[in-house]
């Protein structure tokens, strides 16, 4: 074990919560953990999520590359300069625990419902999310209630995904993050450096039969393919 300081072990210590207490022990024990380990070991599907329930306790973890056994290049996490742990705006301490009041602003001024996929949804199932991810813009203020974002568990996840394999993970240029589909989905340039548009859909109701019937006429895997081939034939009907 390095030799930590007792007041940065006594922090460690005092983490009770499973998830983060997984990460910490087995930092603790090899001096690192990869995003392989924390999901074939510990079963963790979304490795980001998990170092960021770290961070949020005030420890501070640093992000770097590895190659693992078929010489893939995979994430691995480490704690970082114990001094950092009481500093909010460092990128690799913990982030400010974000408040209720926060949340509540955002439900009144946009409603109930997620930003990416334009999903209404009970108020408690919808988190606050930065929208430049903290790991990158460091904290916000909550004043600025238009610096967060209300997501739906689903679109945080593949929000934290694609951000954490974006080429700007490591480069950390926020203006980036300002033109991103993922930070702005009302008004985006491309999606993770890639020039592309994205229309969320969703079936609900009713429209589930046609969900159905579009799944069992092209599969899962090739419906969105069948979506734009469809937009793409009613546009050029005439030509």
């Amino acid at each position: 074990m390095n030799n930590y300081s007792e007041e940065f072990l006594a922090l460690l210590q005092s983490v009770t919560a499973k998830r983060p207490r997984t990460v910490i022990q087995h930092i603790l024990k090899h001096g690192f953990i990869t995003s392989e380990e924390l999901e074939n070991i510990y079963g963790y599907h979304h490795p980001p999520r998990a170092i960021r329930d770290v961070r949020e306790y005030g420890i501070p973890v640093v992000t770097y590359r590895v190659t693992d056994a078929n010489g893939k290049s995979i994430a691995a996490y480490r704690f970082g300069n114990p001094d950092e742990m009481k500093n909010s705006l460092s990128k690799s301490s913990g982030r400010t625990v974000i408040s209720k009041a926060l949340k509540k602003a955002l439900v009144e001024k946009y409603g109930s419902k997620c930003f990416v996929y334009l999903e209404s949804m009970d108020e408690s199932v919808l988190q606050v999310d930065h929208r430049i991810p903290y790991e990158i813009g460091g904290e916000c203020d909550e004043k600025n209630i238009d610096d967060y974002m209300l997501l739906s568990p689903s679109a945080n996840r593949a929000k934290s995904w694609t951000c954490e394999h974006c080429d700007n993970w490591s480069k950390k240029d926020s203006s980036f993050c300002l033109r991103c589909f993922w930070a702005y989905p009302e008004n985006y340039e491309h999606v993770a450096g890639k020039f592309e548009k994205i229309i969320p859909l969703v079936f609900t109701g009713n429209e589930m039969e046609d969900y159905h019937q579009l799944v069992k006429l092209s599969g899962k895997e090739h419906a969105q393919e069948l979506i734009k081939k469809i937009i793409h034939e009613y546009f050029h009907r005439d030509e």
